[in-house]
């Protein structure tokens, strides 16, 4: 098997058989399905049971995003993963064309596949994540017609709802960080990724059709808010060395308080509040997974830099 097509899997009965079918469907069959069940109660298992051409791991509770992504790469063989959500339907060329594009260079860690709206096909739903030193990160193109970008692009970090990566590289970053649970742990593996050297790529061949909170059944919600706040900031805290913080501090400042108002007024800012200072007690908590500051990855983190600044520059046009 060239890849394996990991899904993370929770109550997700209902939008399984579209995804698997399109899986079917695919114009190459050197891979494999893994599903990650993490303690579903809708008979997704029993579901899965009559499919024998998937593999499935089962969890009796839920262990979060992290958790079951981690168990299905470390279930793989393959060169390569493709993670992919349940509330997805791939285009037949899905996977070829993520293999085409990964397969170009050594140094590509990661692939992020045009993901469409499932609602508005004609509308992009992520072409790539970006982050950038008001320390807000933001999929890229989010809502805006599909044909502005038809062309490959280098990303910050690719979207763990339905890319490719290259599976040997997780054995020197490390997988998914599991403090996070759940939202921005792939933009921290992307970020280390960056800081050892790698790639991330955009591949606009490649589509996928996504639904878009599927699990947690809204774009804003207390749990999500409360998740995504929190690792804001510990995404910062493990990430940056302590010049670089420095540097971004002015912008930082700026970034969270905007997001303080913005979730105000929605009904959320203690939510908010709750989940910066749960994130701040991450950071000394889990000092160990920080990434140690390397001499040799200078001109990675200056890079890094300047794709911060861009990317701040991109999200204040709109």
């Amino acid at each position: 098997m060239r890849a394996s097509v990991v899904i993370p899997n929770y109550n997700g009965l209902k939008f399984l058989p579209t995804c698997l079918a399109s899986l079917a469907l695919q114009t190459v069959t050197d891979f494999e399905v893994i599903v990650v069940d993490n303690g579903s109660t809708d008979g997704s298992l029993e579901y899965l049971s009559k499919h024998p051409e998937v593999r499935v791991i089962a969890f009796p509770e839920n262990t979060g995003f992290c958790k079951a992504v981690n168990e299905g790469i470390k279930a793989s063989n393959a060169e390569y993963v493709i993670l992919l959500n349940n509330d997805t339907k791939a285009f037949d060329t899905y996977i070829e064309y993520l293999l085409k594009a990964i397969e170009k260079d050594e140094r590509i860690f990661s692939v992020n596949p045009m993901m469409l709206c499932m609602d508005y096909p004609g509308r992009i739903d992520d072409a790539g994540d970006l982050y950038c030193a008001l320390g807000w990160a933001f999929a890229r193109g989010k809502g805006k017609r599909k044909e502005l970008y038809d062309t490959p692009k280098e990303i910050f970090a690719a979207c763990g709802g339905a890319s490719i990566y290259r599976k040997k590289v997780f054995d020197e970053i490390g997988l998914f960080d599991e403090t996070h649970f759940a939202y921005l742990e792939d933009l921290d593996v992307g970020y280390r990724a960056l800081i050892h050297g790698y790639r991330n790529l955009y591949y606009p061949d490649a589509k996928v059709l996504h639904v878009g909170s599927g699990a947690s059944g809204s774009r804003y919600n207390e749990f999500k808010v409360r998740l995504s706040s929190a690792n804001s900031v510990y995404v910062i805290g493990k990430n940056m060395p302590f010049l670089q913080w420095l540097i971004n501090l002015p912008f930082l400042f700026i970034g969270f308080n905007i997001k303080i108002l913005f979730f105000i007024r929605r009904g959320l800012g203690g939510t908010y509040f709750k989940g910066l200072f749960r994130g701040m007690g991450m950071c000394f908590k889990h000092r160990d997974k920080h990434v140690p500051f390397r001499f040799r990855h200078m001109k990675n983190y200056l890079r890094i830099q300047v794709m911060l600044w861009v990317n701040m520059v991109l999200r204040l046009k709109g």
